[in-house]
């Protein structure tokens, strides 16, 4: 057993990485919907239109709020059954496509809360049934979102649905362990455990090997050393050993981590008492919901699962992320720091992110208070940064008083920051002109509206006006650009561009400019983080 754990610790963390255009290819080479138009050797970004929202860690959006029924519906046995009945009868699923969707809903679920930077040693635990195929089918998944999976299917069904599950696993060179090959304690060996022993189909007591497995699942929740991370559990559907509507009856059964609920809450969830309670298998169709009376979460976005109740309260201080990135190397980097920002805003465009041009602007005013809010990049090229805004707002009072200004780019997804500061002036009236043109007709008439950062009396009063300008311009005729709108462009005197690494040992590679033999070159030189 030791050997195969320790072969697979050596195996690569595979990270989903995101897809990257060829290094070649420039920002302007992007269709319609993220467009870049030159225009006067500069760079115009307009607003980047159906960019994909942030979805959690692997892509789904259940930690965003999710509009909860005020009753959650709880299935018994006999209903749970009637709906595998329907769906595999009349509405002509198969249980292959179920179970694939069961198991692609429990790898998406815990995706969304243990990530594979730190909980990246999977054992699962598989029974005969369905719910064992679930777990294998999760297995599957879990091993693409670059977490290392074991398996352990001791009493293997002969079914080829089944066989071919454990073919697609093998070809994965994912291991499959014996009783024998389990570790003696499973916190040495393992960041998660999956429960796939048994469904809400199961009754009376759970019989040899599954019974001592599940002795030694209950264990590690009594004797749990407080000194050394415990294994997070995940029950598939229903923690296995428990009644499926009377949930522990002991008392002294397993005690979940997070319960992955399918197609609807069993009875027993009403006694979860674990962090995560998430519903996954979003298959369920409106005959079902209705026959049933079923009363569940929206999913949201595109995700496959969805929280149940509220996420537990954190301790802010205990949050952390311990980064796994490809090193940013002196020499693996562009010479010109226009030419390596280039490179990773494209990057920041193929992975997906939403509005990757959103960026921290930092400015002080003569008194020296420094004011901080997200603008939008409009260009870039080798004379500078340009975004656009109103010039009588706060930023651009403190820009008429001190202008030098700071700019960040934080892509969360790609463990990336770029720092850029240089002095600021305004961009020539016939660029904001153009721009302003550029833009839909209503950020026009907003533009005009909004008397930026002073107080006014309500939203409506916005509203009106913006009614009465609607109103005016309907004809289609062209609607003036006011004077005091317009475009700034910051000059960068210094880059840093900054790459998330494990145990805070981040890379921080500066470059600032200096004149060699006549000639402007920038130097590089690396931070310590």
């Amino acid at each position: 057993m030791l050997a195969l754990l320790r072969k697979a610790n050596k195996m690569p963390c595979r990270l989903l990485a995101p897809l990257l255009l060829p290094s070649a290819l420039s920002i302007t080479n992007f269709n319609a919907t993220h467009s870049l138009t030159a225009s006067h050797n500069h760079l115009h970004l307009p607003r980047l239109l159906g960019s994909r929202p942030k979805i959690g860690f692997w892509g789904s959006l259940s930690g965003m709020a999710t509009k909860m029924p005020e009753n959650i519906s709880y299935l018994n046995q006999k209903e749970a059954a009637e709906v595998d009945e329907i769906l595999m009868g009349p509405l002509g699923f198969s249980v292959d496509q179920l179970m694939e969707l069961a198991g692609l809903s429990v790898a998406a679920a815990i995706a969304e809360v243990y990530k594979p930077s730190e909980y990246s040693r999977v054992l699962t635990i598989c029974g005969p049934g369905n719910n064992g195929g679930d777990g294998l089918v999760a297995a599957r998944h879990l091993y693409h979102f670059g977490y290392k999976p074991f398996i352990c299917y001791p009493k293997r069904t002969a079914k080829p649905l089944y066989s071919g599950l454990v073919t697609q696993l093998e070809s994965l060179s994912i291991p499959f362990l014996s009783l024998e090959d389990l570790p003696k304690d499973f916190s040495d060996s393992f960041d998660i455990l999956v429960d796939a022993m048994f469904g809400f189909s199961f009754h009376g007591s759970p019989r040899p090997p599954f019974d001592n497995i599940i002795q030694r699942l209950v264990a590690l929740k009594i004797n749990g050393d407080t000194h050394q991370k415990s294994p997070a559990i995940i029950s598939i559907d229903i923690p296995s050993g428990w009644h499926v509507e009377e949930g522990d009856l002991s008392g002294e059964g397993i005690k979940p981590d997070m319960l992955v609920s399918l197609t609807a809450p069993k009875l027993c969830a009403k006694r979860f008492s674990g962090s995560h309670h998430f519903l996954g298998g979003r298959f369920v169709p409106p005959s079902i919901r209705n026959k049933f009376n079923l009363q569940l979460p929206a999913y949201p976005g595109t995700s496959m699962c969805v929280r149940i109740g509220k996420p537990p309260k954190i301790d802010i201080s205990s949050l952390r992320e311990n980064y796994i990135s490809p090193a940013l190397l002196e020499e693996e980097v562009a010479a010109d720091p226009f030419d390596q920002f280039q490179k990773w805003f494209d990057d920041a465009m193929s992975a997906g992110l939403k509005e990757p041009n959103a960026m921290a602007l930092s400015t002080t005013g003569k008194d020296g208070k420094p004011s901080s809010r997200i603008v939008l990049l409009k260009g870039v090229d080798k004379d500078g940064f340009v975004w656009y805004t109103n010039y009588e707002g706060r930023k651009g009072q403190q820009l008429a008083e001190n202008p030098h200004a700071a700019l960040l780019f934080y892509w969360d997804d790609l463990n990336r920051q770029v720092r850029i500061e240089g002095p600021v002036q305004k961009v020539s009236d016939e660029e904001s002109e153009q721009y302003f043109h550029s833009r839909p007709r209503g950020s026009q008439i907003g533009a005009i509206v909004s008397p930026q950062s002073t107080i006014i009396p309500g939203r409506q009063v916005l509203l009106d006006e913006y009614k009465r300008l609607e109103a005016k311009y309907s004809d289609g005729s062209v609607i003036p650009k006011p004077k005091h709108w317009g475009g700034y462009r910051l000059k960068p005197e210094k880059f840093e561009f900054w790459q998330g690494q494990k145990s805070r040992l981040h890379d921080r590679l500066r470059y600032i400019p200096e004149t060699v033999d006549g000639t402007t070159v920038w130097r590089i030189e690396r931070l310590a983080p």
